[in-house]
């Protein structure tokens, strides 16, 4: 059998178990330039176990060799920010040439009174807000470095500045060691990097019949509706993955391969709305970004990690998916949002083109998996797996086995069998 390998940035192999429950300077900005060519890293493989589990495919094929693969990289710096002699403000800006994003991490932010950092995009359409307590202001992430990481900024300049909510004496305060320290930056691979992936290769079934979901705002309201509840994941400021609402509480569901632990959950955010508003367009909206909360529990064996979400209510227009809790049906209609490639949205609703032969089930049962020839690809893991009949998620997508096999998902009926006393499924 074919060797499946995961739609994941970041690859991990996963042990077959048991099914038993799971466990701101002056008015000119300093530009610090950071080039972009560096050779990618991708963080490692911690679980020591064997490769991927085996695809479902409807006829033996070669095995495919796994190798691993990032979104972005790490970047070592020293820049500070310092309160000075005149203005209420100080700012720095951060550059990343052709990045696709950057996320700022400060060692320390030590802040008088109630003044606060800022970190925003240039033309100030994103913008995420802290303060020295850190129960108030944006959302922020942890990455087994001493201090946080502001959310990210999508494109390639952050700009990091100091607000002073009062006249400061500035001496007295530097003296102090009042003030920013950013030590390190992530940021997101350039389109070169990201061609270099090679990602569609993996799992695309023939033509890439997938398009952006407002394509679909017309001809299939409900599929179109359906994708509000996903969400693009960033994992420790370098990996993508999707991620996706459940049921009527602060409840969220993506692959344990994806989120297999507390520290992983506390080193992710989760973008909402990140799709473009017009279909082909390329103009995706910075979205609603928020952190990681709870990690309720999570399956190797099944590759689920259920959890939830700070800042609930931010999120909540966005919708919610419900669990359709039976076996699937061999031929039956299926469609999958999510955000292979690390891109913008988008909705799998046809096999080969679009109008053309839709997506369905090709392999009903294949142990706890199902197969299906909707294309995705890396940064897909974690997305949904929705029956047409009911919009509601048969399947957890967790690897592809195209163009040779099939694409492959986790059975969510198992999943259910498992959290149903941690969801509200009533919808």
């Amino acid at each position: 059998m074919k060797r499946l390998i995961p739609d994941l940035p970041i690859f991990r192999s996963r042990r077959r178990r048991s099914r038993c429950a799971g466990t701101a300077l002056g008015a000119a900005a300093a530009v610090l330039a950071l080039g972009a060519g560096a050779q990618p890293s991708a963080l490692a493989d911690t679980s020591g176990g064997p490769a991927p589990r085996t695809a479902v495919s409807a006829a033996p094929a070669a095995p495919a060799a796994p190798g691993p693969e990032a979104a972005g990289t790490e970047r070592a710096l020293e820049r500070r920010i310092a309160y000075g002699a005149s203005g209420r403000s100080w700012r720095t800006e951060i550059r990343s040439p052709g990045s696709s994003y950057v996320k700022v991490h400060f060692a320390s932010l030590k802040l008088a009174g109630d003044d606060y950092v800022s970190v925003s995009s240039p033309d100030g359409r994103e913008k995420h807000t802290y303060y020295a307590d850190p129960r108030r202001g944006s959302d922020r992430t942890e990455h087994g470095h001493p201090g946080f990481a502001a959310l990210s900024i999508d494109g390639d300049t952050a700009v990091v500045t100091l607000h002073a909510t009062a006249a400061r004496q500035a001496q007295r305060l530097g003296r102090a060691g009042y003030g920013v320290v950013v030590d390190r930056i992530y940021r997101g691979f350039d389109a070169a990097e990201q061609q270099a992936q090679d990602r569609k290769a993996r799992s695309v079934c023939g033509q890439d019949a997938r398009r952006d979901v407002v394509c679909y705002r017309g001809s299939h309201p409900t599929e179109y509706a359906r994708g509000g509840a996903v969400a693009r994941q960033l994992l420790n400021g370098r990996g993508h993955c999707t991620a996706w609402r459940v049921g009527n509480t602060n409840r969220m569901v993506t692959n344990n391969h994806c989120l297999g632990s507390a520290a992983d959950l506390r080193a992710s955010e989760f973008q909402f709305d990140y799709q473009c508003a017009t279909c082909g367009g390329n103009d995706p909206k910075p979205g609603t970004k928020v952190s990681g909360a709870d990690f309720i529990r999570t399956s190797s064996a099944l590759d689920y990690t259920l959890f939830s979400v700070n800042s609930f209510d931010s999120i909540r227009s966005f919708g919610t998916l419900y669990l359709d809790a039976r076996t699937p049906q061999a031929g039956e209609r299926i469609y999958i949002p999510g955000h292979g490639d690390a891109k913008a949205k988008r909705l799998s609703i046809y096999e080969e083109s679009d109008g053309g032969a839709t997506c369905k089930i090709d392999v009903a049962v294949r142990g706890e998996d199902t197969g299906y020839r909707c294309d995705t690809s890396g940064g897909n893991s974690g997305s949904p797996v929705l029956a047409a009949s009911s919009h509601k998620v048969i399947a957890l997508h967790w690897g592809g086995g195209c163009p040779s096999g099939t694409n492959i998902g986790t059975r969510i009926q198992l999943v259910y069998d498992q959290i149903r006393g941690d969801i509200d499924n009533n919808g």
